[in-house]
């Protein structure tokens, strides 16, 4: 715990951080872990808060878009506002997006400071362990690493308790702590929802295109944590294997997916031992409130315009092109056709987009929102509109970082800003619930509203088709 005294320092030491009336700490330890294994929790001290001035290495991973990088990467940041407070501020703690595999809260796009600011509360940003490093599940493998495949999520569990356990000291309220993902950082947060080591250490939930219903089978999980074996060589020791071979060993196929190998928690009966969203919503986390978003045109944020799915693209190759992308099995040339019956005008890019956002990006969060209805539990659910947004846009307008903003990306900025904080302060953004019969929901556009069942005939579609999470 952080004692009195190292309180007061905190205080003092807030200075050396200031930009303007926020006061910024970068690159916090929050724990410590051994490749594969459980984390462990770290005494934290004056001289942590002292060094707390530039943010520590993302996780290993593909790419160059984040550097440094190293495994010793379990770090946090926190944005306090700079004026003192009459009570202590609500807590807002983000998890990065990337799937479980990329990603990094070193990205400007995830900058606390405006957030922090205009709502009043405290900002925490968290960086953990990603692809095989946090989710390579090797329990049945090797004995040494009985908790290897939820090790992401063990992460962010001491994440949270360090927030319980210290935020006080930056201002924040260890009883209201909302935590927000996007993406893979949603699904993140859905999962620890159903996680036993979780329960009491967020109060409020918001998941932001990011949905978990189902997690990764521990039979299909050994079969991907053999074929990436295979891939690093045999023989190969992957607690002792440099890092650069581990990261080029994810290229591995996967044998229940094809593509690279999917990494992401799994039911291991250890950590998880039940689907987050299936048969119904994690009764641990009903007593949570919870909001769930997506935007209305994900998937122009996944395909490239001279991709091979989009290059050409025309009504005669439209079904053959949503086949492979929808994600569930369901006859793509009668989807096309009801479709271009229901939006006779559109585009075959605008119904390529339509039909792949509808079935793979969107059916995880109506499934969420459903089970969560049928509890009698209802979730607040919205629905990103503005300027057709696609996957990711609602990062920069949540946390009020949109490079060079126009008027009215500033307004949506300010407005969802508001909805968010205003939900971690109450557990109430300001529209009704989703229940079953209205499925009400805020739209989010330059002339915001709520609306009832908004692309039900989408929604009644798709419903068709039973829904599997990918990965599973």
């Amino acid at each position: 715990m952080l004692a009195a005294s190292a309180a007061m320092m905190a205080a003092s030491t807030m200075a050396h951080a200031k930009a303007g009336s926020v006061r910024a700490f970068k690159g916090i330890r929050y724990a410590r872990a051994e490749r594969f294994q459980k984390p462990q929790p770290v005494i934290w001290d004056a001289d942590d808060l002292k060094k707390a001035n530039a943010f520590a290495p993302a996780c290993p991973q593909k790419g160059d878009l984040y550097r440094p990088q190293s495994e010793d990467c379990l770090y946090l940041n926190v944005w306090t506002p700079s004026a003192s407070a009459r009570a202590p501020r609500p807590v807002m703690v983000y998890f990065h997006g990337g799937a479980y595999s990329t990603g990094s809260v070193t990205d400007p796009i995830n900058d606390g400071a405006r957030l922090a600011e205009r709502g009043d509360v405290v900002v925490v940003t968290v960086n953990h362990r990603l692809n095989a490093l946090g989710y390579l599940y090797l329990a049945h493998i090797d004995p040494r690493f009985p908790d290897s495949g939820n090790a992401g999520q063990l992460d962010l569990i001491l994440a949270l308790i360090w927030v319980r356990d210290h935020i006080a000291a930056f201002g924040g309220d260890p009883a209201n702590v909302t935590v927000f993902g996007q993406s893979g950082g949603g699904a993140k947060i859905a999962t620890l929802m159903a996680m036993p080591e979780a329960k009491g250490l967020f109060h409020k939930a918001i998941t932001m295109s990011g949905q978990q219903v189902t997690a990764s089978g521990p039979l299909n999980a050994t079969k991907r944590a053999e074929a990436f074996l295979a891939k690093l060589g045999k023989g190969v020791d992957p607690a002792a294997a440099p890092i650069y071979d581990l990261i080029a060993a994810l290229s591995a196929t996967d044998p229940i997916l094809g593509g690279g190998v999917y990494m992401g928690p799994v039911l291991d009966m250890r950590h998880l031992t039940r689907h987050p969203f299936w048969p119904d919503a994690a009764p641990q986390s009903l007593g949570i409130p919870m909001m769930l978003g997506n935007t209305v045109m994900e998937t122009r944020a996944f395909f490239a315009p001279d991709g091979r799915q989009l290059a050409g693209l025309d009504f005669d190759n439209l079904a053959a092109r949503i086949a492979p992308e929808m994600r569930i099995d369901i006859e793509p040339s009668w989807v096309v056709g009801e479709f271009r019956a229901r939006y006779p005008a559109a585009s075959p890019f605008n119904l390529f987009h339509r039909i792949v956002t509808a079935a793979r990006s969107w059916r995880g969060q109506v499934e969420e929102a459903e089970a969560r209805a049928r509890a009698g539990a209802p979730a607040f659910v919205y629905q990103l509109n503005f300027e057709d947004a696609k996957h990711t846009d609602d990062i920069g307008l949540s946390f009020g970082t949109v490079a060079d903003p126009t008027p009215a990306q500033r307004m949506m900025s300010d407005r969802m800003i508001d909805a968010f904080v205003r939900f971690a302060r109450t557990g109430d953004p300001g529209w009704p619930t989703y229940e079953l019969g209205e499925r009400q929901t805020m739209i989010f556009d330059n002339v915001s509203r709520v609306e009832s069942d908004p692309r039900q005939w989408e929604r009644e579609l798709f419903a068709r088709v039973p829904y599997i999470q990918p990965g599973s």
